[in-house]
């Protein structure tokens, strides 16, 4: 009795004989085309790329590539191998004494290695190359790596090495410096939603086009997957796929309910938010499924609304474009990027949450508040200009007899900084005698020569440690701040000295001294944050915002008006000033 055929998988059934069947990888048929051509064929190759893009079914074309001999016997290596040759038959059968095939993660020793190292010595059996394959090659050990190197540089003329990993930052780079290397890209969607079509033609089967396109999209860029789902899809669907089936083996929610969802989500009506997740979550829907078709959706409405002809596509439904089109224009982006941040972190919450269900339901509720809200940029608006006139607006903590201060006309940071205390400053540059000309008469003077000098140690031990007490040209006379090096007043006035070419008095002193640099904007920042918080603008962001607060104040840019520059320098400097 004969039994029957065991059935063969779409995924080996279908998979490509030659690089004219090889679908989303122009430019490496275009490299190894014009390499066959010109005979500037590598010693050595490495494919890398996601799982199922065609790493080891590229390897064995190209062994087939390297060994065909056409159908008379006479040929030579070719980029479109016959496929009737004894080796394009062997190879493709798994047959071929000369083509070896190694799995690198299951053997990753030196011992393995050293096996192949023996072999290269000899000569083909029957073919033109001996042909190694090693799958998976980040998995060797070290060892095994250094054992191969040698050979993988100098390898006799009749042997070829075809390397492939999905991990190819785990290579060694002396490794991959041998190698010609190839990345297989992702298949793009449009082109595996064909591919799919032609394939379930020739298998008998109707699938629907929608069908088509779920399956490609969870995919993402795996021809090998795409064709485990469609197999999959085949048998769910028995002879006939319908999207709704796919949906259903797929764990996936309907796309026009995750619309209904995310659009009464953007709404803020909890209420029906929270009745559609629970449908979605009665049909079977993963929780976490829900939260990745929400991050999708957010996605593609935010590409629509920076590029709308994208809504063309047509592997999307017409209904979908419609309503996507819609709603990318009433939302804008500030709220796109909200949600787009809300759902990232809630979905590493569902995913980590014992209960994953009630922490999606808990960032639907979350999302929902957050969209009664105005945009940050709206609330600031309105504050700035209702701060004035509305004193609700303040905290509640101020005195209740106690009026609302005025909202100065002028930007906050410019009114803030204005009454802020600022780190002392260098008197305005002056017109010193010849003879004067180089010698620094304040503390900032000192500091700037000593940066123009590119001491950047002594620079940074001046800021911090020295409290002035007298400085003029010549002489130097300071305190210390606790920590100071005991050596900084003799380091400073051998620098000074050389520097100048001049004689310096630099002695430290008993008195107490200014306060340094470092101290004084220390001090200056301080006064400057204490005065933002006091301004009526910020008490009425704190009370908008309850448990906000400053993290930086950032003085305000100089003025640049000619009037009230030209009225505060003085027309010549005197001796106070400096």
């Amino acid at each position: 009795m004969n039994e029957p055929a065991a059935y063969r998988v779409l995924a080996r059934k279908h998979r490509p004989a030659d690089f004219s069947s090889l679908i989303g990888q122009d430019a490496l048929v275009r490299t190894l085309t014009n390499a066959f051509e010109s005979g500037r064929l590598a010693h050595a190759f490495i494919l890398t790329g996601v799982r199922g893009v065609g790493k080891t079914t590229t390897a064995r074309i190209i062994a087939r590539a390297l060994n065909c001999v056409g159908p008379d016997g006479t040929g030579g290596p070719t980029i479109n191998p016959c496929g009737i040759c004894e080796p394009c038959r062997a190879i493709a059968e798994d047959r071929h004494v000369d083509v070896i095939e190694m799995d690198a993660a299951s053997r990753t020793g030196i011992g393995d290695i050293r096996e192949i190292i023996e072999a290269v010595r000899y000569a083909p059996a029957s073919a033109r190359y001996k042909v190694y394959i090693i799958d998976e090659v980040h998995m060797l050990s070290t060892a095994a790596f250094n054992g191969l190197l040698k050979t993988l540089e100098e390898p006799p003329p009749h042997v070829k090495f075809v390397f492939a990993t999905t991990e190819i930052r785990k290579v060694p780079v002396t490794v991959l410096s041998r190698c010609q290397r190839f990345d297989l890209r992702r298949v793009e969607a449009e082109r595996l939603v064909a591919h799919l079509g032609n394939i379930a033609k020739a298998e008998g089967v109707t699938v629907a086009p929608e069908a088509l396109a779920l399956i490609a999209r969870a995919a993402e860029g795996s021809v090998r997957d795409a064709l485990s789902l469609l197999d999959q899809a085949i048998a769910h669907g028995n002879g006939a796929v319908e999207a709704e089936a796919v949906r259903d083996m797929l764990g996936l929610a309907d796309r026009g309910q995750v619309l209904d969802l995310f659009e009464a989500i953007m709404r803020g009506d909890v209420p029906e938010a929270l009745r559609l997740y629970g449908q979605q979550h009665e049909a079977g829907t993963d929780p976490e499924a829900v939260v990745r078709d929400l991050l999708e959706l957010t996605h593609w409405l935010t590409r629509l609304r920076i590029v709308p002809a994208l809504a063309d596509d047509p592997s999307v439904p017409e209904a979908e474009r419609g309503r996507g089109r819609a709603m990318a224009q009433k939302l804008g982006m500030a709220v796109l990027q909200r949600a787009w941040q809300m759902l990232l972190k809630g979905l590493g919450e569902v995913q980590r949450a014992p209960r994953p269900a009630a922490a999606a339901e808990m960032l639907i509720l979350r999302l929902a508040h957050v969209a009664e809200l105005p945009p940050p940029g709206d609330l600031v608006a309105a504050l700035t200009q209702g701060a004035a006139a509305a004193p609700a607006a303040a905290p509640a903590a101020m005195p209740a007899g106690r009026p609302a201060p005025a909202l100065p006309s002028r930007p906050m940071a410019k009114a803030v900084g204005e009454s802020a205390p600022s780190a002392p400053r260098a008197a305005p540059a002056a017109s010193p005698a010849p003879a004067e000309a180089k010698l620094p008469s304040s503390l900032r003077e000192i500091v700037e020569l000593v940066a123009a000098r590119g001491d950047s140690r002594l620079r940074a031990e001046i800021v911090l440690y020295v409290r002035p007490v007298r400085i003029d040209a010549g002489h130097v006379e300071f305190s210390t701040a606790p920590g100071a090096p005991p050596d900084l007043a003799n380091r400073l006035q051998l620098k000074l000295r050389e520097w100048t070419a001049r004689p310096w008095a630099v002695v430290v002193s008993t008195q107490p001294g200014e306060p340094s640099i470092d101290e004084s904007e220390k001090a200056a920042k301080a006064a400057a944050r204490a005065e933002v918080e006091r301004h009526p603008l910020v008490q009425a962001v704190f009370a908008a915002f309850p448990g906000a607060a400053i993290q930086t104040v950032t003085p305000p840019a100089p003025a640049a008006d000619p009037v009230e520059t030209e009225e505060e320098a003085p027309a010549e400097p005197t001796e106070a000033e400096d």
